[in-house]
């Protein structure tokens, strides 16, 4: 199947059969364009508004998304699909090519606090990264009800893995989107805090979306079990949300009922960096701590003779994220423990 270079108002999302396109957005500053990888499955059952969207790379150090639906390309065949599937390994180009977080070759916008009002429209948010949150608005939502939008740690934490979503207020939804999450498999669901503007997740939330995020990895590696976990969560809410035939068997921590449900939605939840150091771990992620515990040491080797400062646990529950880098800046959160609901 040949991979056609289209502007966005060239793509078919809706007639039978598999597309695959590099969908080209105008690049800020050399006389080209970004080019994105979608592919679209249109099978007979399709309904106007329903479909399945995964994103990878919506930060480009986080490897597992791509690694995972990159390898669903060649998975998914066009006459199992029963309504729309649309993969986007890659949804930030000029990130993802970089190995950074924020598009820093262009706009140097992080694309996961791009969904803002204006994005893509008004002078002051026309680049690159505002306009790829305009692309989303403008041609995914209208097609999908179910996002996944995969994640890893990068740089910045070394976490558990686990599936994440915001509460919503309606039971149905918020019930549907916490058994999406279950089936990825992973060790933790983790419902956390939604007070950070122009998050992708929480936008398709807003809009009734059975909306579904993850961290499967950390450190600009691939970890083969955030794959795993990866693929298992798309073809699981495919099959189960009647876009895909077929049917699957649950995995990993799923299978076994051990999974533990997490809340991180209360400040105390999150141990802030004082000052610009080094941060050692004494505990792994995943590990049960009590309040006060202390989890990690932060090191500030300008003054070598002074005694490491204690990183403690804000509440009861589990380590569910710590830095990865060691020299981590002053506000930075360098240790996440979420409190166990169940």
């Amino acid at each position: 199947m040949s991979r056609v270079i289209a502007r966005p108002t060239q793509l078919d999302l809706d007639s039978p059969g598999r597309r695959d396109y590099w969908v080209a957005l105008e690049h800020d500053s050399i006389w080209g364009d970004h080019l994105i990888p979608l592919t679209v499955w249109v099978g007979p059952e399709v309904r106007s508004g329903e479909g399945l969207v995964a994103f990878g790379s919506n930060h480009g150090n986080e490897y597992e998304g791509p690694c995972a639906l990159k390898g669903l390309l060649h998975e998914i065949n066009l006459e199992d699909v029963r309504g729309r599937i649309i993969l986007v390994p890659v949804l930030n180009p000029s990130a993802f090519r970089a190995g950074t977080r924020e598009s820093k070759p262009d706009d140097g916008v992080n694309l996961n606090r791009a969904f803002v009002d204006g994005a893509g429209v008004i002078p002051s948010l026309s680049g690159i990264t505002h306009r790829i949150a305009a692309f989303v608005r403008n041609y995914i939502w209208p097609r999908v009800h179910v996002v996944l939008d995969l994640h890893s740690g990068g740089d910045v934490a070394r976490f558990s893995p686990c599936a994440s979503f915001h509460p919503v207020e309606d039971p149905e939804l918020s019930a549907t989107i916490e058994q999406t999450a279950r089936w990825f498999g992973v060790p933790s669901v983790m419902i956390y805090q939604n007070a950070t503007p122009g998050l992708l997740p929480s936008e398709a939330e807003r809009l009734g979306k059975i909306t579904v995020g993850t961290e499967l990895g950390w450190g600009r590696s691939v970890n083969p079990e955030g794959v795993r976990y990866g693929r298992q969560g798309v073809l699981a809410a495919a099959i189960h949300q009647g876009q895909l035939k077929g049917q699957i068997e649950p995995i990993g921590y799923h299978l076994a009922g051990t999974q533990r449900k997490l809340e991180m939605v209360d400040r105390d939840c999150f141990t802030v960096a004082p000052f610009d150091g080094h941060y050692e771990p004494l505990l792994e992620c995943g590990t049960a701590v009590s309040k006060g515990q202390v989890v990690g040491l932060l090191h500030d080797f300008d003054h070598i003779d002074m005694p490491p400062w204690p990183a403690v646990a804000g509440v009861d529950g589990v380590v569910l994220a710590q830095a990865w880098v060691a020299p981590v800046p002053r506000g930075q959160h360098i240790v996440v423990v979420g409190k166990l609901i169940s």
